[in-house]
């Protein structure tokens, strides 16, 4: 992220808190706790892990696309401005993953901090298989 971009980022981030945008959606990230609530308020989960790495646990209702498909399949988020929380196995390939879509245009990303290691030791619910 260059200079400008990182200007414009802390100034978008500084109207959507002034305009009453979740803080989640000003920060970028969120804990699972978090994660979990936005889910049950309508925002999309998506799971950017191997789909053996979904298969072994994942989160109920989650989406599986793994990251290294991600950039290929942006139709499948909906419009750009669909919120979107992103997880993976400890936060990093998610973190990857938001970037892809954030210089994709979408402007309502977060990502689920710690990821599924995390999810599960919050003792969140997990699904088993596809």
């Amino acid at each position: 992220m260059n200079a400008f971009q990182s200007g414009y980022r802390s100034l978008l981030l500084a109207l959507m808190l002034a305009w009453g945008a979740p803080a989640a959606w000003a920060a970028g990230a969120v804990d699972v706790r978090q994660g979990a609530t936005l889910q049950s308020q309508g925002t999309l989960l998506v799971d950017v892990r191997t789909p053996g790495e979904f298969a072994q646990g994942h989160a109920p209702g989650a989406v599986l696309i793994p990251l290294d498909q991600i950039g290929k399949r942006l139709t499948e988020l909906g419009g750009k401005d669909r919120p979107i929380a992103l997880i993976c196995r400890s936060g990093n390939r998610s973190g990857q993953a938001q970037g892809i879509l954030e210089q994709a245009g979408f402007t309502k990303t977060v990502n689920v901090l710690g990821g599924m290691n995390a999810w599960e030791q919050a003792g969140l619910p997990v699904v088993k298989g596809q």
